[in-house]
């Protein structure tokens, strides 16, 4: 499969994902934009891996190159993962606190 087909899609889940980010005011729907927006660059990361594997393959069999991709997917879900954890650790405070998960509402708990 062409890279082009990788880039296009992980392009429109990004821009998916910005979007949700900008314009929604639920807090559990941006957090899962936010891990719309990670997955695409885990694609995009896995796909270009591929392709230089692909590339170092065929003139060294033994070749390593292009595996530095999928270690850094690796490091991005765990982040990822830690990052999950906290944010639905504070959404759960924030709900027994406000009984809302609305950003909005967070403007009134500075006074």
């Amino acid at each position: 499969m062409p890279i082009q087909y990788y880039i296009t899609l992980a392009i429109i889940l990004f821009c998916i994902g910005v979007v949700g980010v900008l314009t929604r005011r639920n807090a559990i729907i941006i957090f899962m934009c936010i891990e719309l927006m990670l997955n695409a660059v885990n694609l995009l990361l896995v796909a270009f891996s591929k392709m230089i594997n692909g590339f170092a393959y065929a003139s060294d069999k033994a070749s390593l190159a292009g595996m530095d991709g999928q270690l850094f997917v690796f490091f991005i879900m765990v982040v990822a993962a830690a990052e999950v954890s906290v944010g639905l650790a504070i959404i759960v405070m924030m709900y027994r606190n406000t009984h809302s998960v609305d950003i909005n509402f967070l403007n009134r708990l500075k006074n």
